[in-house]
């Protein structure tokens, strides 16, 4: 866990979890960020800039992979979590009012206390909860509501609300059924799991599921952040 490293911890664990809520300083923005107007920064871009902006969003638990300054896939996940958690127009860029978020270090607070994971579809985010504190926040989709044919059927694509616990996995791949692939799903209630996908957008477009990227889910699933027996709370 590359990001990690480069980051002080305050652990908080369940279990064998390695999770851990993010702290320490903020890596510096480049050294003319007090006279510069800084640059909006979008999929493709690279340096300094978009370095800057990894550590201050790892920095407030907004996952984002390696830090390597690319504004890439996984980057664009992070800023899409860090508009809707500040309740900012999701433009999957790095605008001005997105410059704004990032600096004001606010972090995406969970409803319930404790270790757990939280489903919030109403902003379409997921909440890695460790001690009562979001350790991880991360882009989601959840059931979009359209109406489609399963087996034969008329069916609702729909993510229940309650609190369940994870009941089952599958760490080995990809899983494919009539619906499509499920990277490493860990299911929560019936058919509904957490898993990998390659299409995460910035709001409700699944069959039921939470989508979070691949590389997300990798690294939910080695640090601890999805285990059997965790409490999902969807809300």
């Amino acid at each position: 866990m590359t990001a990690i490293d480069r980051r002080t911890l305050l652990a908080t664990t369940i279990g064998s979890s390695a999770f851990a809520i993010v702290g320490g300083a903020m890596l510096a923005a480049p050294a003319d960020a007090a006279t510069t107007t800084r640059p909006v920064l979008k999929m493709g871009s690279t340096g300094s800039w978009v370095l800057s902006a990894q550590h201050a969003m790892w920095n407030a638990g907004y996952w984002c992979g390696p830090m390597d300054g690319q504004f890439g896939f996984v980057v664009q996940q992070a800023v899409w979590a860090v508009q809707k958690a500040n309740a900012i127009p999701t433009t999957g860029e790095i605008d001005a009012p997105t410059w704004t978020a990032i600096d004001s270090q606010h972090r995406a607070w969970p409803r319930y206390a404790g270790n757990h994971i939280e489903i919030d579809k109403t902003r379409q985010l997921l909440m890695v909860a460790r001690g009562g504190r979001s350790a991880i926040t991360l882009n989601t989709s959840t059931g979009s509501g359209r109406t489609f044919e399963y087996e034969g059927h008329p069916a609702i694509a729909r993510t229940p609300s309650g609190n369940f616990k994870i009941y089952r996995k599958t760490t080995t791949g990809w899983v494919y059924g009539p619906l499509g692939g499920l990277y490493k799903p860990y299911y929560f209630v019936g058919g509904i799991a957490v898993h990998g996908s390659p299409s995460i957008p910035p709001y409700p477009d699944s069959h039921g599921c939470c989508r979070v990227s691949t590389a997300a889910q990798d690294y939910l699933i080695s640090g601890g952040g999805l285990q059997m027996s965790e409490l999902v709370y969807v809300y």
